[in-house]
């Protein structure tokens, strides 16, 4: 039965909807029908479409207490919303139903896992917020609470851990058609994350089976929206840590992303990391989740914002905040994560403009290339091979007032996202830096723009640097500047769905 919290914030959602125009939201990223949206929950297929639900409020555009807010998609780009799939409307997730996932159970419904907050009074006469895991099934649109929740609580955690710090469920479907999930806690004197492993032989009972991986302090301190899968014939964890210490130029974020690619040893239920590296190196990026597509493909998805950066709100009139970004296939190649934008983005292409060869120095634009819904693919080589450029940049976003830029140093090898032109007027992060790889100042990029946000994929996917900006829609031009003798070819389309 639909509680009252439920039908009122699907009232409230249907009718505020009205008041946003499609030109005042990303072209082809999912934004929340209304109100604020951070972490995606439950991404899956079931029933021929994609679903996504994320982390909602629709009472304001800044954070309140969670409900999941849904969108279903056959393309992971043209999205339909669907009513809000669950509220906090029982004593056990009042504060909210934070992160979860979602699978399709034998006999056709959608099981949702989600941590379920509510207070608690303390001995210390403190009131602290008490995670717990709960259930919820459904058909794709509507859900019953399991009413044995919460499933999980403290009591099914190892010894000391905190019932503070127990969240993020993120369940699979195992060959023998068991289930596993893994989520994260932290120990109860809050030294650190670790992952936890649950068993499953029908999905609605649980237990515990392993502490997967501990975090030794070298990747932050607590984990959060932890994610498990095979890919490449190599084992991958993915984690949102927070507090993290930079190392070189990875984990500049604080609360970033980290990939381990290891092996998981099935006899000890852990998890043994041979790599690790930075999910994204740009501003805006955390808590991704993945769905293994029916064709095969490990897709992932991600909250396109960063929680130090949530002040700088300038979408019109605060109707919404929050962006996914675009999904990304994923594979391994030489012990690294690498990332591609979905293939079917080649479906909004439109409006091609290609030049070849072109060499320059100084400022230079080229006819037809601009716009701020745009994938435009650079090649980038030296003009002259005695003497190699010192810097190249492309900036966009760009009219006399404002401009984004990334900037390419070939001698030091360092690729940087710049925003601080970008209309802001608050002193947030506007820059970052990653080490990519370059031969002789050769270097290839794919920018996707669209309207409030780049996207930066580097030498096929070996990096992805993304950054939201909110600069006026008028200013769409783009241009291109060398320090030296620049040789690029360049391949602009417009994206439109």
């Amino acid at each position: 039965m639909t509680s009252q919290t439920l039908r009122d914030a699907r009232r409230y959602e249907e009718a505020m909807a009205q008041n946003i125009t499609a030109q005042e939201r990303p072209e082809f990223h999912l934004s929340p029908r209304v109100g604020w949206m951070n972490d995606p929950n439950g991404f899956s297929y079931y029933k021929d479409k994609f679903h996504l639900f994320y982390q909602y409020y629709p009472y304001d555009s800044q954070w309140g207490p969670m409900h999941w807010g849904h969108a279903v998609s056959e393309d992971l780009l043209h999205w339909e919303y669907l009513p809000a799939a669950i509220a906090p409307d029982m004593p056990y997730d009042y504060v909210g139903c934070f992160s979860g996932s979602a699978l399709e159970l034998p006999d056709g419904q959608q099981l949702f896992m989600y941590t379920s907050v509510r207070k608690e009074a303390q001995p210390d006469g403190s009131v602290r917020d008490i995670q717990t895991q709960s259930l919820a099934v459904g058909d794709g649109m509507d859900y019953e609470k399991d009413v044995r929740n919460p499933i999980l609580t403290v009591e099914d955690m190892p010894k000391n851990s905190s019932p503070f710090d127990f969240r993020d469920p993120k369940m699979w479907k195992c060959e023998d058609g068991t289930y596993r999930c893994v989520m994260v806690n932290n120990r109860m004197d809050g030294t650190g994350g670790r992952i936890l492993l649950y068993k499953s032989a029908d999905g609605y009972n649980w237990e515990f089976e392993s502490v997967m991986l501990s975090n030794d302090g070298s990747f932050g301190k607590m984990w959060e929206c932890p994610d498990f899968f095979t890919l490449d014939g190599k084992d991958v964890v993915l984690i949102s840590p927070q507090d993290m210490l930079p190392k070189g130029f990875e984990y500049h974020n604080g609360d970033g992303t980290l990939c381990l690619i290891g092996k998981f040893d099935e006899e000890t239920k852990t998890f043994i990391p041979e790599k690790n590296q930075a999910v994204d190196y740009g501003i805006d990026y955390y808590a991704m989740q993945t769905v293994e597509a029916p064709d095969g493909r490990r897709i992932m998805i991600g909250w396109m914002q960063n929680w130090d950066t949530c002040a700088n709100n300038r979408i019109p009139k605060g109707k919404w905040f929050g962006q996914m970004s675009l999904p990304r296939e994923l594979s391994i190649k030489d012990g690294r994560l690498i990332q591609k934008p979905v293939r079917e983005l080649e479906n909004l292409r439109t409006n091609k403009v290609e030049y070849k060869n072109v060499a320059f120095e100084d400022v230079i634009r080229l006819d037809g290339v601009s716009g701020r819904c745009v994938d435009m693919e650079i090649t980038l080589r030296p003009g002259d091979a005695q003497d190699i450029y010192k810097k190249f940049a492309v900036r966009f976003a760009q009219n006399e007032t404002y401009h984004t830029a990334v900037s390419f140093r070939p001698y030091e090898s360092i690729l940087k996202i710049d925003r601080k032109f970008s209309g802001s007027r608050r002193a947030i992060i506007h820059q970052r830096r990653s080490l990519v790889n370059s031969e002789n100042g050769e270097l290839k990029l794919r920018l996707i723009l669209d309207r409030y946000s780049a996207e930066i994929f580097v030498n096929d996917g070996e990096h992805v640097l993304t950054a939201t900006l909110y600069t006026d829609l008028e200013a769409d031009g783009i241009s291109f500047f060398a320090d030296g003798k620049v040789e690029m070819d360049v391949t602009r389309y417009e994206l439109r769905k």
